[in-house]
């Protein structure tokens, strides 16, 4: 594994736990308010190409990591919905 590589790896690892803390807040105070969904549907966008272009280039750090992001993401994006108040009509 040469430096480039390592590089790759410790910045995937950063982006795809990056949102980790944002998950452990929201469990813990059941809310949501200041979550953008909308946010979280384009990072998650984003974290499919990234999967799709680590697929064609073949380079298991660019999907393993990415893929691990997407799951967090996905939680995340649960979490807003269920803990988001909901406004009165």
């Amino acid at each position: 594994m040469d430096w480039t590589q390592v590089i790759g790896l410790a910045a995937g690892v950063c982006t795809s736990t990056s949102l980790l803390p944002q998950v452990v807040k929201t469990i813990k105070e059941k809310k949501a308010e200041d979550v953008s969904l909308v946010m979280l549907l384009v990072l998650g966008t984003g974290i499919i190409l990234w999967i799709v272009y680590g697929i064609r280039k073949n380079d298991l750090p660019i999907i393993a990591t990415n893929a691990f992001s997407l799951l967090v993401n996905i939680t995340m994006v649960i979490l807003g919905i269920k803990y988001k108040k909901q406004k009165p009509l």
